[in-house]
This record gives structure tokens, C-alpha cells and sequence, in this order.
């Protein structure tokens, strides 16, 4: 069974910092990329980064590069998504994905195939 576990949202101030872990299980992590991505309430659900767990090579978006990195673990099958600098447009559920895709990079959600339930962070000003 396919599973996507992601941890470390909160709340934070303004300018403070959390780490997100997203767990895998039951696939093969290595042929995989692993996407975050994120829905505040009332707006779409937005692509914040990936990672291909093959090759290491990162994509972000505009609104999060220089404040975030993703990394991952594969010994431990998991992606982390450090987020610096937090700011309170950064609150949303933020969720993670997996795809074994086509195209770089998969900035889509329809081009991921399993997600997490998601993980609730709050940037308070």
C-alpha cells in the first residue's frame, strides 16, 4: 500500500522557519519525484517544489526560491522542505506527492499519482 505521511506544520511567526518531512512507503522511492505542493483556503492548490529522488535535481517556485529547499533522504525513503522566512501568504495545507514523470519539472498536481493527507501551517503576523 502506497503511503504519504507528512509531518512538521504549526504555527510560526512572521520570519520563522519550520521543517516539513514527507515519509514514503510502498514504492520505489528512487524512481519516484516528490512534489510539495499547497491550498490555502479558497484558492487553488499551488506548486511549491519537487526533487527527483534519481538525480537530486530541484525545481522551485518563484514565490518560495531563496526561502525554502527541499532535500531528500533516500535511505530513509523521506523529503524534507525546510521553509525559511516564513511569511503569512505561506499559510495553507500543504501536502506532498509522488509521480514517476515525464516532464521536467512536474509543476502540475494532475501529473503526480499518490498524496499525502497534508499538513496545516500558519504564519501569523
Amino acid at each position: 500500500e502506497v503511503q504519504l505521511v507528512e509531518s512538521g506544520g504549526g504555527l510560526v511567526q512572521a520570519g520563522g522557519s519550520l521543517r516539513l518531512s514527507c515519509a514514503a512507503s510502498g514504492f520505489t522511492f528512487d524512481d519516484y519525484v516528490i512534489g510539495w505542493f499547497r491550498q490555502a483556503p479558497g484558492r487553488e492548490r499551488e506548486g511549491v517544489s519537487c526533487i527527483s529522488c534519481k538525480d537530486g535535481s530541484t525545481y522551485y517556485a518563484d514565490s518560495v526560491k531563496g526561502r525554502f529547499t527541499i532535500s531528500s533522504d533516500n535511505a530513509k525513503n523521506t523529503v524534507y522542505l525546510q521553509m525559511n522566512s516564513l511569511k503569512p501568504e505561506d499559510t495553507a495545507v500543504y501536502y506532498c506527492a509522488a509521480g514517476v514523470v515525464l516532464w521536467w519539472p512536474p509543476r502540475q498536481s494532475y501529473e503526480y499519482d499518490y498524496w499525502g493527507v497534508g499538513t496545516q501551517v500558519t504564519v501569523s503576523s
